[in-house]
């Protein structure tokens, strides 16, 4: 059970659910790595536990991944988590075409032919890339706002394809669309798709699906043996050219449809063009039937008349024998319907155990040619890889690896070698070491980074993250292991300055480039006169080229050398002075 807020894989993140169907549910989730919403389609029901169905389906998913086009819905991841089988696919915010045609109806006829138009282009892009889709109809048809169509569940389709008719819960919506070719147990082609494109075309004209029944098997019946009812009958409006097209796509002799995708395509292009709208109808050029008729009814023999018939001239006999005749045919075939699906069509469509060859060293043509006798199919887009041991255009390998056992009909994807892939060098001096370090080494080189003390000479380079030179020239040629050197500058230790002189400081700075203010303090102490007491960066701490330090220098005071006598010396001198006046001399006297 898929609730809101699980991640799958540890990156979908569900939003919502956004439609349930027989063979999967589909969720809105976000993609936590690419910042996007995405739609998820997790298997359900029995196909989750059908071994051999999931991993059709993951190899025809991957398959299905390769095509590129704005009316296919982009397949970007598939995989399993915790027992949920799923595919990530592009988010389409609309309604699919189902849901279109139950709320109008029908279409107009330029909606429908630009519709036809991008379904056609679409299907010729996927057939280009031998992909058939094999259940196409409006139910897996998305339509934007802005009329842009999207094709989805190409991986889930291909996957179904031996076993979609003994699926009850998806025949009755598929089985509409059918080809009779697939509903009498044949393989799908190209040609498979463009009949159902034109049953699809006929319901958009009219608002009507041609053939109805109470059952799958009545449906694949009326496929395979009545004509496609007059559209005319329910459009008047609709152009003999448009019908035409109608008729040749929904042949029941798939000889008498067109070859491929585009020419349908190409044909709608003009099909309103004034010397086409009136144009004869179409004529089929091979019967629509090819019928066995190997079984005659014959007349009762009289006894009185041996040899010879005697007429029936009952008339309720006749009827009552056309009737029996009638129920038996149609139960015959119904039988025969039901043994082909379910013991038939198994046994022709098992695929046999297919070794994959090895190819490496061969030209693409002859690697092409030695997987496609071995029963295997080839992608038609071939990936690029260089390599230094094998010739350029030669295989390098195969996905499935070679040796590895598959089932007949596996795509194999080839990867070719582009030889020794080389580059051209630019000019990486003043850029960041670390994004030059990141671009080289992607070119796969070997990156050693050399760092070098600064001196007078580095000045101009701003800061030790940035490449002062190269080993290597600009413009110089390197392949896959080369070496180059890059060189830095190394980061300085700041010293400890203290009661160094200032030219001490400036003479390193000036080396070492860095910019040395200066600041002075008044001290008293002789010993730190002219000497440098502190600093702004401490001892050990790194500084950058062009980095600004700060040092303060001692500057010594002066100090009086006569200082003012204390009060106690002055009140002795006056002491001394007066008793020398009061003592009369001897002389005197």
């Amino acid at each position: 059970m898929v609730t809101k807020g699980q991640k799958i894989n540890g990156r979908y993140e569900i939003i919502k659910s956004i439609g349930e169907g027989g063979m999967a549910n589909v969720y809105l989730a976000y993609d936590t790595i690419l910042d996007r919403n995405v739609a998820i389609k997790v298997l359900r029901g029995d196909l989750a536990n059908d071994e051999k169905f999931v991993r059709r389906f993951q190899r025809e998913a991957l398959s299905a991944s390769s095509l590129s086009h704005p009316n296919i819905v982009a397949m970007y991841d598939v995989g399993e988590d915790d027992g949920l089988y799923y595919i990530v696919m592009e988010y389409v915010e609309g309604k699919t075409l189902k849901q279109l045609l139950k709320k109008r109806g029908s279409l107009t006829l330029s909606e429908a032919i630009d519709i036809m138009l991008q379904l056609t282009d679409g299907m010729a892009h996927a057939h280009d890339s031998y992909i058939v889709h094999r259940d196409l109809k409006p139910q897996n048809i998305m339509i934007q706002d802005d009329g842009q169509i999207k094709i989805t569940d190409f991986g889930i389709a291909m996957a179904l394809n031996s076993t979609q008719l003994t699926q009850t819960n998806s025949v009755m919506g598929s089985v509409h669309y059918l080809p009779p070719e697939q509903a009498a147990g044949k393989g799908a082609t190209i040609k498979s798709d463009i009949y159902s494109m034109g049953i699809i075309f006929y319901e958009l004209l009219t608002g009507e699906l041609p053939f109805k029944g109470d059952s799958a098997v009545e449906i694949a019946l009326k496929q395979m043996k009545e004509p496609l009812p007059d559209v005319h009958k329910l459009n008047n409006d609709i152009p003999q050219s448009i019908e035409n097209i109608i008729l040749k796509a929904t042949a029941k002799n798939p000889k008498n449809r067109y070859d491929d995708a585009k020419s349908m395509h190409n044909d709608l292009l003009t099909a309103l063009n004034d010397d086409r709208i009136n144009e004869p109808p179409y004529v089929y050029p091979y019967p629509e039937h090819e019928v066995d008729e190997t079984t005659k009814i014959m007349e009762p023999i009289s006894d009185s008349e041996e040899g010879i018939a005697t007429p029936i001239t009952d008339e309720k006999t006749k009827k009552s024998n056309k009737l029996i005749i009638a129920l038996s045919i149609i139960a015959g075939v119904i039988v025969l319907a039901l043994l082909a699906v379910f013991f038939i069509i198994p046994a022709l469509t098992a695929e046999k155990d297919v070794k994959v060859p090895d190819v490496s060293g061969m030209t693409v043509s002859k690697a092409e040619d030695t997987l496609e006798d071995a029963g295997l199919v080839v992608n038609s887009k071939i990936e690029e890889v260089s390599s230094e041991d094998v010739k350029k255009n030669r295989i390098i390998r195969t996905d499935p690896k070679s040796g590895s056992t598959v089932k007949e009909g596996t795509r194999v994807t080839l990867y070719k070698s582009t030889g020794v892939k080389t580059y051209k060098l630019e000019n990486y001096v003043n850029m960041n070491i670390d994004e030059v370090k990141e671009l080289l080494e992607d070119m796969d080189l070997e990156v050693k980074v050399q760092e070098i003390e600064p001196d007078s000479t580095t000045c101009g380079v701003i800061g030790q993250n940035l490449v002062i030179s190269q080993s290597l020239d600009e413009g110089s040629e390197v392949k896959s292991g080369d070496e180059i050197t890059l060189t830095v500058l190394k980061a300085i230790t700041f010293p400890d300055w203290y009661l160094h002189t200032e030219d001490a400081v400036t003479s390193w700075a000036n080396n070492a480039c860095v910019t040395v203010t200066t600041n002075y303090q008044d001290v008293t102490d002789a010993s730190l006169d002219g000497k440098i007491i502190t600093q702004s960066r401490p001892n050990g701490s790194t500084v950058k080229n062009n980095d600004s330090v700060t040092i303060t220098i001692g500057r010594l005071v002066k100090t009086n050398t006569n200082p003012k006598p204390s009060d106690d010396e002055e009140d002795k001198k006056d002491e001394d002075d007066t008793s020398g006046t009061d003592t009369p001399s001897a002389q005197g006297e």
